[in-house]
C-alpha cells in the first residue's frame, strides 16, 4: 500500500458517493452499464495502485471486469463507442459535457484506453496517474445534470443515444 494512502482516500471518496436521490433502474440501460463500467475501471485501477494485484479487493474487481467484456458486446451496448464519437462530431458541446474518462477512452483519436482493465491515459508513461485525477473523474460521473441526462424518458443524453441507435 502507498505510504501516504492517497489512493486509498480516492477509493473511500468513490465509495462514499451515493445515488440515493436517483433511480438507476430508470436510466437508459446502455448508459447505466457504461456508467458503472467506468466506475469499475477507476476502482480497479486505483485499487491496484493502493493494494496491489493480490488483494482480494483487486481480484474481485478484476473478475467483474472480465465478465463485462462479453456484456459490452450485447445489443446496443456495442454501439456506445461509436455514439461517443458521433457526439464529438455532431454535438461537440454535448460531447464536452460527458465525463472526461468517456471522452478519452472512447474517442478514436485519443490514445487513452483501458489496458488490462486499468485506466491508461498515456500508454507511453510508466508513472501511475496522480490520485487527484481519479478524484476528478469520480466527481464528473456524479454531476447531477449528467446523471439526470441518463434517464430513459426525459434525459437529454438518453435521447441522443436513441437517436444515434436509430440511425446506426
Amino acid at each position: 500500500m502507498t505510504a501516504d494512502r492517497e489512493y486509498v482516500h480516492v477509493l473511500e471518496y468513490l465509495y462514499e458517493k451515493s445515488l440515493v436521490l436517483h433511480d438507476p433502474s430508470l436510466w437508459e440501460p446502455v448508459l447505466g452499464f457504461y456508467f458503472l463500467d467506468a466506475l469499475a475501471h477507476i476502482d480497479y485501477t486505483v485499487g491496484l495502485i493502493a493494494y496491489g494485484y493480490h488483494s482480494p479487493k483487486t481480484m474481485m474487481a478484476g473478475e467483474y471486469l472480465r465478465w463485462r467484456i462479453d456484456e459490452e458486446k450485447k445489443g446496443d451496448r456495442a454501439k456506445f463507442p461509436g455514439f461517443v464519437n458521433w457526439l464529438k462530431e455532431h454535438h461537440p458541446d454535448r460531447f464536452s459535457r460527458i465525463p472526461s474518462l468517456w471522452q478519452m477512452v472512447y474517442d478514436r483519436e485519443d490514445k487513452a484506453s483501458y489496458r488490462s482493465f486499468r485506466v491508461v491515459l498515456d500508454p507511453e508513461s510508466r508513472t501511475p496517474l496522480a490520485a487527484h485525477h481519479f478524484t476528478r473523474m469520480v466527481d464528473e460521473f456524479f454531476v447531477t445534470d449528467f446523471i439526470k441526462s441518463m434517464y430513459r424518458e426525459e434525459g437529454s443524453l438518453a435521447a441522443l443515444f436513441r437517436e444515434y441507435c436509430a440511425a446506426n
